[in-house]
């Protein structure tokens, strides 16, 4: 007790000898650390309720939904929903092609932005500054708005007139396959290509140019320099990216109803998982269609089984993940 009261007593002190500044700069920090955790807590509230909510509801029996004395926990703890929803999604199959479909897209497309990005950092070429601008816009342009020129474009290929040269005049009809994906991929246009090359190119400016013009006095040439020295280095932003692209095409609706229609995918099943809540149950003779509340529940389900895999990726990766996004710092 005697030592806190000379702790006390000598810090007075020194508040005294500087006017009253140490009593006001604690005073201040000790008022914007309450300030700050409140925030931090009121941001983490508003993004973890809405899938605490959605957990609640995905394990709650039909008759729970319109009882008004139950909040978050539910009465009647039930799984129902969880095999219905997989039965109506066709879970494990459209689990196994989005996985597989995320996996390919985002190899080509992170292939793409890596050699791109090193290219803007590391070298001089005619119009640099345009075409980087040009990068700036995939960024900035949203998809929508080339929608129709896509489509059409693969719907009826035939670039530089050689498809119709070869065919006879007749043209190719890429929808329904990967390979308008793995184009716009190889092309950097794809699902937020702009941003990967954007943060690869940031990485690698920061890196010295001397571990280059060593290895450049070893006898390597720049593709042996980048393949053997600077690619092992830029694992982890790689890695960002790589999850970045992975996560987009898991969860986009955009290109993958424009050119996968033929396919079974989480993003669209989940779409369409309150119609087709609404033919199971029509089809059963149980009613018309389901209730707000029931399909409300269910698609919180589907929802939950769409994001779960994400969440288990995340939590093995996010090690990596923010060490790469703090190595990737905006130099201009």
């Amino acid at each position: 007790m005697s030592k806190n009261n000379g702790k006390w007593q000598a810090f007075m002190e020194r508040n005294r000898k500087s006017g009253g500044y140490l009593l006001r700069k604690k005073i201040f920090n000790f008022v914007y650390s309450i300030c700050r955790a409140i925030l931090i807590f009121g941001l983490c509230f508003l993004i973890v309720q809405p899938l605490l909510n959605k957990i609640s509801l995905s394990f709650m029996e039909e008759r729970d939904l319109y009882d008004s004395t139950i909040v978050n926990i539910p009465r009647n703890f039930s799984t129902v929903g969880y095999k219905l929803t997989s039965q109506l999604m066709h879970y494990w199959k459209a689990l196994g092609t989005t996985t597989y479909i995320s996996l390919i897209v985002s190899i080509f497309q992170v292939a793409a932005a890596t050699l791109v990005g090193y290219g803007f950092a590391r070298y001089k070429f005619p119009l640099k500054n345009f075409w980087f601008f040009m990068v700036i816009l995939v960024i900035i342009v949203p998809p929508q708005t080339i929608m129709a020129p896509l489509y059409l474009n693969f719907s009826y290929f035939n670039p530089l007139g050689i498809v119709k040269l070869v065919t006879g005049g007749k043209t190719l009809n890429l929808t329904n396959t990967m390979l308008p994906y793995l184009l716009l991929c190889l092309g950097c246009m794809g699902h937020k290509s702009g941003l990967y090359i954007y943060l690869i190119r940031q990485f690698f400016r920061n890196v010295p140019k001397d571990i280059e013009e060593a290895a450049y006095v070893d006898g390597c040439g720049k593709f042996k320099t980048f393949y053997r020295i600077m690619l092992p280095d830029a694992k982890p932003i790689i890695t960002s990216c790589f999850l970045f692209a992975f996560v987009w095409q898991w969860t986009d609706k955009f290109y993958s109803r424009m050119f996968l229609r033929g396919y079974t995918l989480l993003s669209t099943e989940l779409n369409g998982l309150s119609a087709s809540l609404d033919d199971f149950v029509k089809g059963a003779g149980i009613a018309e269609k389901a209730s707000q509340a029931y399909s409300g529940a269910i698609v919180a389900t589907g929802t939950l089984m769409t994001i779960i895999p994400l969440l288990i990726i995340y939590v093995f990766a996010q090690k990596g993940f923010v060490e790469s996004l703090s190595q990737s710092g905006i130099k201009m």
